[in-house]
C-alpha cells in the first residue's frame, strides 16, 4: 500500500508544472560583423586558435609561464574552491526532493514519587525504545524543483567564474611578459645609444684637444650623454616590476623569477593574422556573458521558489518502532508501534511577506537581465576598441619604421659631415637624439600592437576549450566574417 502511494505521488509530482516563470535564454540583438572587419586580409587561424592564443606568439618562455600560472595562481585556486562549494549547494538542493529517514534509540529509567499516590507510587520503571521515522514534503507546486534549477544555474555560473579568472590570468601573464621584453628591448636600445654618444663625446674631446673643436661642443655632447643615461633607471625599474608581477601571478614571492627572466630578450614575434569570429560568437565564448546568463536563469528560478510560498505544503510522515519496559521483549511482535499520515500546512496570513518576497525576486531578475545586457555591450565594446587600437597603431608603427630608417641615414650623413669638419657637433647630436627617440617609440609601438592583440584575444573569450557538443546559447550563423585587419608589419626595421 505504501509503495503504491509512493508511485502514485511520484507520478502526480511529475505531472505538476512548477509555479513561477519558465526560463528562456535571452537573444540580444548583435551586429552582423565587426566594424573593423572591412580592411581586408585573409585569416589562416581558425577559432580553435583562440583556445591557446598565446602559442601564436611562438615564444616557449611565454608558453611555460602561462602553464605555470594556470597550475599555481591563487585566484584560480580560489575559483576552484568556489566551484566545490556550489556543487555542495546543488547537492543540498537536490536532497530536498527525496524523503528524509531518521533512526533513533532511547533508554530511560524513571521513579515515581512516593507521595504521588496511586498503585505505582514509589515504583521504578525502565523504558526501551527504537524506531525509524520518515518525512517527505511533496513538491506539488515545484518549490524544491525550482531550488534545484536555481542551484544548478549558480553552479554553472561559478564554473564560468573560474573560466573568466583563467582568461584574465592568461592575458595578464602575457601583458606582463610583453611589458618585460619591451622594457628590456628599450633598455638595450638606450644602452647602445649611450655607447654611441659616449664615442661622440670622445670624438668631441679629441677635436678640442687638436684645436679643431671647442669646449661648447664637448659640453653639448656631455649633456646629451647624461640625458640618455637618465633613461636607464626607469626602464630597469619597469623591467623589474614586470618580473615581480609575473612572480605574483605564478603564486611566487616577487623576486623568484629574477634569475630566469633578467637576461634580456626582444619582444616575441606577433601573430600576423587574427582568427575568424562573429559578434554572436561572444555569447558562446565569453565566460562573463555565460556567467551573466546563468545568473539570470538562477534569479528566474528564484521567483518560482518564492511563488510556491503562496500555496499549501503537503507532507507524508511515518513512524515505525519498538517500545518495551523490558530489553528482552523489545524485539517481540507486541512491542511494535507505528503511525503514518499526511499533513497540510498553509499560511493564511503573513502580512504580505510572501508577495513581498516574490516582488523582491522579480526585482533581482530585472537586475540580472540588465546586468546581462550590460555585459554583452561591454564585451562588444572591448572587441571594437581592440580592433580600433590595432588598426590605428599599425599606421603608427609604419610611420615610426619610416622615421627610424630616415634617422639612421641622417646620423650617417651628420657623422660624416662632422668628421669632415663641414658642420658642428650640434647637428650630429640632434640627429642621434632623433634616431634614439624614433627607435624607442618604435619599440613602444610594437609593444602596444602586442598589447592590443592580447586584449583582442581576451575580448573574444580566448583561453579555454569549449566542449564541441555543448549547446550554444543562441543560434550561430553559418558564415564567418574575418575580424579584419591587414597583415601587421613585422621585421621592417633593423633595430
Amino acid at each position: 500500500m505504501i509503495a503504491f502511494m509512493g508511485w502514485g505521488l511520484t507520478a502526480l509530482l511529475a505531472g505538476c508544472a512548477p509555479v513561477g516563470p519558465d526560463y528562456h535564454p535571452p537573444r540580444p540583438e548583435l551586429p552582423a560583423a565587426w566594424s573593423g572587419a572591412g580592411a581586408g586580409g585573409t585569416a589562416n587561424a581558425g577559432t580553435a586558435a583562440l583556445e591557446t592564443w598565446w602559442t601564436l606568439f611562438d615564444d616557449p618562455r611565454l608558453n611555460g609561464l602561462i602553464q605555470r600560472a594556470i597550475a599555481a595562481n591563487p585566484d584560480l585556486k580560489i575559483a576552484v574552491a568556489r566551484i566545490q562549494q556550489a556543487r555542495a549547494q546543488y547537492r543540498i538542493a537536490t536532497a530536498a526532493l527525496a524523503p528524509a529517514v531518521d533512526v533513533s534509540g532511547t533508554y530511560a529509567r524513571t521513579r515515581r514519587s512516593e507521595n504521588a499516590g496511586g498503585s505505582n507510587a514509589g515504583t521504578t520503571q525502565d523504558l526501551y525504545q527504537a524506531g525509524f521515522d520518515a518525512g517527505w514534503e511533496l513538491d506539488i507546486f515545484g518549490a524544491a524543483r525550482r531550488s534545484v534549477e536555481a542551484a544548478g544555474a549558480r553552479l554553472a555560473a561559478t564554473a564560468e567564474d573560474r573560466r573568466d579568472v583563467l582568461v584574465s590570468l592568461e592575458a595578464e601573464v602575457a601583458r606582463n611578459y610583453l611589458e618585460l621584453r619591451g622594457s628590456q628591448q628599450r633598455l638595450q636600445t638606450a644602452r647602445e645609444n649611450v655607447g654611441i654618444q659616449d664615442r661622440t663625446l670622445y670624438l668631441a674631446r679629441g677635436r678640442q684637444d687638436s684645436g679643431l673643436g671647442n669646449r661648447l661642443e664637448v659640453v653639448q655632447a656631455e649633456t646629451q650623454l647624461a640625458l640618455t643615461r637618465a633613461q636607464l633607471p626607469p626602464l630597469e625599474n619597469s623591467a623589474g616590476a614586470a618580473i615581480y608581477g609575473l612572480s605574483l601571478l605564478l603564486g611566487l614571492p616577487p623576486r623568484t623569477l629574477e634569475k630566469e627572466l633578467a637576461p634580456g630578450a626582444p619582444l616575441p614575434a606577433r601573430p600576423a593574422w587574427l582568427p575568424e569570429t562573429l559578434p554572436s560568437d561572444l555569447l558562446r565564448r565569453r565566460p562573463d556573458i555565460r556567467r551573466a546568463e546563468r545568473q539570470l536563469a538562477a534569479s528566474t528560478a528564484d521567483i518560482g521558489v518564492a511563488t510556491a510560498d503562496l500555496f499549501p505544503r503537503f507532507s507524508l510522515t511515518g513512524l515505525l518502532g519498538l517500545q518495551s519496559a523490558s530489553l528482552g521483549d523489545l524485539i517481540s511482535a507486541g512491542s511494535r508501534y507505528w503511525t503514518v499520515g499526511p499533513t497540510v500546512s498553509w499560511s493564511l496570513f503573513d502580512a504580505g511577506r510572501a508577495r513581498a518576497n516574490i516582488d523582491l525576486n522579480r526585482g533581482r531578475q530585472e537586475e540580472a537581465q540588465v546586468a546581462y545586457e550590460k555585459t554583452v555591450l561591454a564585451a562588444l565594446g572591448e572587441v571594437e576598441s581592440a580592433l580600433l587600437g590595432l588598426s590605428r597603431e599599425t599606421e603608427t608603427f609604419r610611420s615610426l619604421a619610416d622615421a627610424v630608417r630616415s634617422g639612421q641615414r641622417a646620423v650617417e650623413l651628420a657623422s660624416g659631415r662632422y668628421r669632415a669638419g663641414i658642420s658642428d657637433i650640434l647637428s650630429l647630436l640632434q640627429s642621434q637624439t632623433a634616431l634614439y627617440l624614433s627607435q624607442d617609440q618604435l619599440i613602444q609601438s610594437e609593444q602596444r600592437l602586442a598589447f592590443y592583440q592580447v586584449a583582442l584575444f581576451k575580448a573574444l573569450g580566448g583561453g579555454w576549450e569549449i566542449d564541441r557538443d555543448e549547446s550554444t546559447i543562441s543560434s550561430r550563423p553559418s558564415a564567418n566574417t574575418l575580424v579584419g585587419l591587414q597583415p601587421i608589419p613585422t621585421g621592417e626595421v633593423n633595430q
